[in-house]
């Protein structure tokens, strides 16, 4: 029996509130990245499996760069069923593959890989997550927007092709190193109307002319929450300051945005809607993403 099929076939099961229940049956899901401890996706994922029943459980695996390929065998060897994939690994990983879905090919980077039966298949729902996020909570309508990201790294990626199935205006990419940004310029080159790469010299002039500035870095991230991708005074008042970051909900760079009379949005909920479109590529079920935005708030300490 395949691991979906066992899936489906638990998926009557249910769970007490102290955690999943774990037996010989239990398939195996997993996020990995360098660092990992930071991460909140197995509360909220192994609480999505409380809330529909279903016999998994997902834990978290600090995998370096050296240890990418054999963790890529050790799905295979284990049938670990689902893997959602962090930095620095989602350029890398793609090789390791069997197949990559067109969007995420089109992408460039893999966050979630769905292993049926040994045949290992990346997609990517960063982007998907984003946008959906991006518009439920802040501005519903993209189209003609000026955006600007900084970082170049996989999530940029995603983000990229989501937007540019907006419609948005323009994009400006800026990174520390300029050549990296370049590549991804010339990589969505002709999907998005208006895409240049600039170095982080150039960021306070084209925070002026941005509506939408995006932090794809970690700079800000916990522990180290007092740093920030650049100076909010250089935003505009009513500029959308955007930040991946979830850990803390709200970064500096969102805090001292708000104070400049910028819109702010912040990563919890493309956190969570990307894990949820794993979810339902690993499972065939709907996620529930309320409990596990409720979960995710309560291990923030942002209990209801």
């Amino acid at each position: 029996m395949g691991a979906k099929e066992q899936l489906q076939t638990s998926s009557t099961q249910s769970f007490g509130n102290s955690g999943n229940s774990v037996d010989s049956h239990t398939v195996l899901f997993s996020v990995i990245g360098d660092p990992i401890r930071h991460s909140k996706s197995p509360v909220m994922m192994n609480r999505a499996f409380r809330e529909k029943g279903i016999n998994g459980i997902y834990t978290a695996f600090h995998v370096t760069a050296a240890t990418l390929s054999d963790f890529v065998a050790g799905v295979r060897a284990m049938g670990i069923r689902g893997v959602n994939v962090t930095i620095p690994h989602k350029l890398a990983i793609m090789p390791l593959l069997d197949e990559i879905d067109e969007s995420a090919q089109a992408i460039g980077a893999v966050n979630t890989i769905v292993n049926n039966d040994g045949h290992l298949v990346g997609y990517n729902t960063d982007g998907l997550g984003y946008v959906r996020s991006l518009k439920e909570e802040v501005e519903p309508h993209l189209a003609g927007a000026n955006v600007l990201i900084v970082g170049a790294g996989g999530a940029t990626r995603g983000i990229l092709y989501a937007l540019a199935r907006e419609g948005v205006s323009s994009v400006v990419i800026a990174n520390r190193t300029v050549e990296r940004a370049q590549e991804l310029a010339d990589a969505f080159r002709g999907q998005v109307a208006d895409i240049t790469a600039i170095g982080n010299e150039a960021l306070q002039e084209a925070c002026a002319k941005a509506d939408i500035v995006i932090n794809t870095t970690s700079l800000g991230m916990y522990p180290n929450v007092d740093t920030t991708p650049l100076q909010a005074a250089w935003l505009k008042p009513n500029t959308i300051a955007s930040d991946l970051i979830y850990n803390p909900m709200t970064t500096r760079f969102l805090e001292e945005a708000k104070l400049q009379g910028c819109r702010i949005h912040g990563g919890l909920g493309m956190f969570i809607y990307q894990g949820a479109y794993a979810f339902e590529y690993w499972t065939g079920v709907d996620a529930p993403v309320e409990a596990m935005r409720e979960t995710v708030l309560e291990a923030l300490g942002h209990g209801r």
